[in-house]
C-alpha cells in the first residue's frame, strides 16, 4: 500500500500546519491558564522610581567605598604599627639577652669577690687571733681615746 507521491506531499504539509496550530493553541491556552491563575496585583514599578532607587544605590555605594578606603587605610597604619611593635620585640629581646649575660657576668665577678672576703676575713680573723695569743701578758692594752699621739 503505497501512496502516491501528489498525495503524500500535501498531507504532510497539512499534518505540520495543523501540529503549529495545535502548538500555538497549546501556548495560548497555558498563558491564559498562568494570568487566571496568579493576576498581578501590584502595578510594576515606574521609570522614575526605578531611577531614584538607582541613584540612591550609586549614592549608597559611593559611601560604602569610602569607609572602604578607610579601613584599608587604618589596616594599613595597623599594619605598619605591627611591624614596628615586632622589631622593637626583637631590639627589646636581644637587649634582654644582652642584659641577661651582664647578669650573669656580674654575679660570677660577686661570687668571686664575696670569696674573696670570706678568706680576707678568715685570713685576718686567724691572724688577729695568732697576734693575740703571741702578745706578752705585762703588754698593756692600747690606749682608746685622745692619746699624745
Amino acid at each position: 500500500m503505497t501512496v502516491p507521491v501528489r498525495i503524500r506531499h500535501p498531507l504532510v504539509v497539512l499534518g505540520v500546519v495543523l501540529s503549529l496550530f495545535g502548538g500555538m493553541a497549546t501556548i495560548r491556552a497555558a498563558a491564559a491558564w498562568t494570568a487566571a491563575s496568579a493576576p498581578l496585583t501590584a502595578k510594576p514599578a515606574s521609570v522614575e522610581s526605578l531611577q531614584s532607587a538607582l541613584q540612591a544605590e550609586q549614592a549608597r555605594s559611593a559611601t560604602l567605598q569610602t569607609q572602604l578606603d578607610e579601613l584599608a587605610a587604618g589596616s594599613s597604619d595597623l599594619t605598619t604599627a605591627l611591624v614596628d611593635a615586632k622589631n622593637r620585640i626583637a631590639t627589646d629581646a636581644s637587649q634582654a639577652g644582652d642584659l641577661q649575660a651582664r647578669l650573669k657576668a656580674a654575679k660570677k665577678k660577686l661570687a668571686v669577690l664575696e670569696q674573696s672576703i670570706r678568706q680576707a676575713q678568715s685570713t685576718t680573723g686567724r691572724s688577729s687571733g695568732a697576734a693575740a695569743t703571741a702578745r706578752p701578758a705585762a703588754t698593756p692594752p692600747p690606749h682608746e681615746g685622745g692619746g699624745d699621739d
